[in-house]
């Protein structure tokens, strides 16, 4: 059994920043892909970034176009868990954040892409 389970989660005024934390168990994390997803109300579920496994001390990451440049995504294996960085944050950025895994490799940025889902936290963005 593998369980994820996101925090860090909370109010932010627009332009501030917020780190979202997701810790692993259960599972072997250092080769999982991992992914972060948000779903604002009555939106679906949208790809937000993802990190793939270390290779030669790197890991290859990967944002959707609405968060590059502001968030970012990174893993510490030794405490099985990924984070999200959250700069300049916008309303728009509001969401619910899930954590997500994948154990094989291919397309990392679809929701049925990934195997393990984290229960979600809460950001939400005042203007």
């Amino acid at each position: 059994q593998v369980q994820l389970v996101e925090s860090g989660g909370g109010l932010v005024q627009a332009g501030g920043s917020l780190t979202l934390s997701c810790a692993a168990s259960g599972g072997t994390f250092s080769s999982y892909v991992m992914g972060w997803f948000r779903q604002a109300p009555g939106k679906v579920r949208e790809f937000v970034a993802t990190i793939g496994r270390f290779t030669w001390g790197s890991a290859t990451t990967v944002y959707s176009d609405s968060v590059k440049g502001r968030f970012t995504i990174s893993r510490d294996n030794a405490k099985n868990t990924v984070y999200l960085q959250m700069n300049s944050l916008k309303p728009e950025d509001t969401a619910v954040y899930y954590c997500a895994g994948k154990v094989g490799t291919g397309s990392i940025r679809g929701v049925f892409d990934y195997d393990y889902w984290g229960q979600g936290t809460q950001v939400t963005v005042s203007s």
